[in-house]
């Protein structure tokens, strides 16, 4: 008799308001102070990977532009043959402490 586990609802993820709500009860700021600074590091990422092509954040990973090269394709719709043009792309690499506390090491 196999036995069944009991089916537990999947967590939600965190809303904006929410993350904005947590730093701001941690570090004792008012919301919109904490709003301007994740608007901050967004504006200062956005600008280091134009110029730079990359925008490490310490101790959570690095925002990296990616070449992606024109390849073949298929449309799932009709099974023809197309081509998809070669783009640049936004890539995140997680830091390997960051990646090593979420998914341990075997």
């Amino acid at each position: 008799m196999a036995t069944k586990k009991a089916a537990t609802a999947p967590k939600k993820r965190m809303t904006q308001s929410e993350i904005i709500n947590h730093f701001a009860d941690k570090f004792d700021l008012k919301r919109p102070q904490v709003k301007e600074i994740f608007d901050g590091i967004a504006e200062l990422a956005a600008s280091e990977v134009r110029t730079n092509g990359e925008f490490n954040l310490p101790g959570f990973g690095k925002l990296v532009l990616s070449e992606r090269k024109a390849r073949d394709g298929r449309n799932p719709a009709t099974g023809e043959t197309i081509k998809i043009p070669a783009k640049t792309t936004l890539k995140f690499r997680l830091g390997k402490a960051i990646k090593d506390t979420v998914v341990p090491a075997k």
